[in-house]
């Protein structure tokens, strides 16, 4: 094979584990995965981390310090078919040596795909190592979960990214070492900056750099932070739409929000808009936050939620995402109270547990003659008819007589509820003396 024709990102493979950079969490000395190789034993496996952090590198130097039969195998292109095949393959050669099929992608295994390895995984026939960019408890089946240990691979830091990018510079033989780059200082370290964690990113922008600065046939070529820019185009984000880093950034914004921190909030907002989510989805969970997290506190806060989302739908992006950040901004800066969505759990709740109880008489409707025999309606008193607009008479089933959902804190507008509620109950309370009383 022609060395020119492989990519630098596979030509600077590391084969060794000494060589491998990053994971300290797993490589480092008395770590998991440096224990198991010492014992010369490897369990299955999932390795789960975003893209360019090792997981296919770290499956081949396994198999090759074990001395395992390595056979790599993608979930995007294999079947169930393929799938037997290597079964056979491994049935045959089992005496010879242990068998290591590793699994790019094995989130994209359907079910049954995935039940397909489950005997030859409990039976020792295969280990397995899957690689996944998703939560594996989101992806992959419970039972193959429950008989792999799941590994997670973090991004890797500009410090692991500075060592790999130093290595493909200067290596000779595999890297472009006979090229002898020089960089502005700027485009240097800018590069481990932009490829965002992934070492793989950032090879393959360093070689698409390297060909740039070199159309101008200089024995030297120079990588400019234009060249840079050029090669990497954009710093694309690690996200999932619908898995766990999703999830992870919704709750970014959702607990800046509640904290009242405008800055994390408009920064996680960006960050989510940057990677691609979907607008619509942030203006929704802005309006529930509205209603969840300060309620009452500031009435204005749900008008502003909405109206946020309606800017959003009338300008669509970018314009109208200038509307979201205001309304997450000014859902961060404003008092906060959970007593509605307190309220709103407890009251469901009860319901759940007491089930259909009947409508009190005195509060149900009576349209008909019926109606009024039965007793419908009966002792209702108006509150307009009072002076002060105020009338003792329960409202719940008998059963939850005396409960109170709502219980205001005394925090932005909810101070002046919980203060209007405070003189009602006082004002009643008194009266309700006053009766007590009279008939005494």
């Amino acid at each position: 094979m022609n060395i020119a024709n492989v990519p630098l990102a596979e030509r600077m493979r590391p084969k060794r584990i000494e060589d491998f950079v990053g994971q300290r969490h797993l490589l480092g000395p008395d770590k998991l995965l440096w224990r198991l190789l010492e014992r010369d034993y490897i369990p299955s496996l999932l390795l789960w981390g975003p893209p360019g952090s090792g997981k296919t590198t770290l499956a081949r130097i396994l198999a090759r310090a074990t001395g395992a039969d390595f056979i790599f195998f993608s979930a995007v292109l294999g079947g169930v078919k393929e799938i037997r095949q290597i079964v056979n393959e491994a049935q045959q050669k089992r005496e010879q040596a242990a068998t290591i099929l590793f699994v790019d992608e094995i989130h994209r295994f359907n079910k049954a795909q995935q039940d397909a390895f489950l005997p030859h995984v409990e039976n020792g026939l295969l280990t397995l190592i899957g690689a996944t960019t998703e939560n594996p408890s989101f992806h992959v089946v419970a039972p193959l979960l429950s008989r792999c240990r799941v590994l997670n691979l973090l991004p890797l830091t500009p410090e692991d990214l500075d060592i790999i990018l130093e290595r493909a510079i200067i290596n000779k033989d595999a890297g472009l070492g006979e090229l002898n780059l020089v960089f502005e200082p700027e485009a240097r370290s800018h590069l481990p900056a932009m490829a965002d964690g992934d070492a793989r990113n950032l090879l393959n922008s360093l070689e698409i750099a390297a060909s740039l600065a070199d159309e101008g046939g200089d024995k030297q070529p120079l990588i400019t932070l234009e060249i840079v820019e050029n090669a990497f185009q954009r710093n694309t984000l690690r996200y999932d739409n619908d898995g766990e880093e999703h999830y992870n950034l919704i709750s970014a914004l959702h607990k800046s929000l509640r904290d009242s921190d405008p800055d994390g909030a408009l920064y996680w907002l960006c960050r989510m808009l940057k990677s691609g989510e979907e607008p619509l989805y942030i203006a929704r969970r802005l309006i529930r936050f509205a209603s969840e997290d300060i309620g009452n506190a500031d009435p204005r806060a749900l008008q502003v939620a909405i109206n946020g989302r309606d800017s959003y739908h009338t300008l669509g992006s970018p314009e109208g995402e200038l509307a979201l950040a205001q309304a997450a901004i000014y859902l961060a800066t404003a008092p906060k109270s959970n007593a509605v969505y307190k309220a709103f759990n407890q009251a469901m709740a009860d319901i759940k547990r007491t089930g259909s109880l009947p409508v009190p008489l005195h509060i149900r409707n009576a349209p008909t003659a019926l109606m009024k025999e039965l007793g419908y309606g009966k002792g209702y008193k108006y509150a307009h008819d009072d002076k002060d607009g105020l009338v003792e008479q329960n409202h719940l089933p008998a059963e939850l007589e005396g409960t109170v959902y709502y219980q205001p804190t005394n925090r932005g507008h909810e101070a002046i509820v919980l203060d209007r509620l405070t003189k009602w109950r006082k004002i009643l309370q008194a009266r309700k003396k006053q009766l007590e009383t009279v008939n005494d």
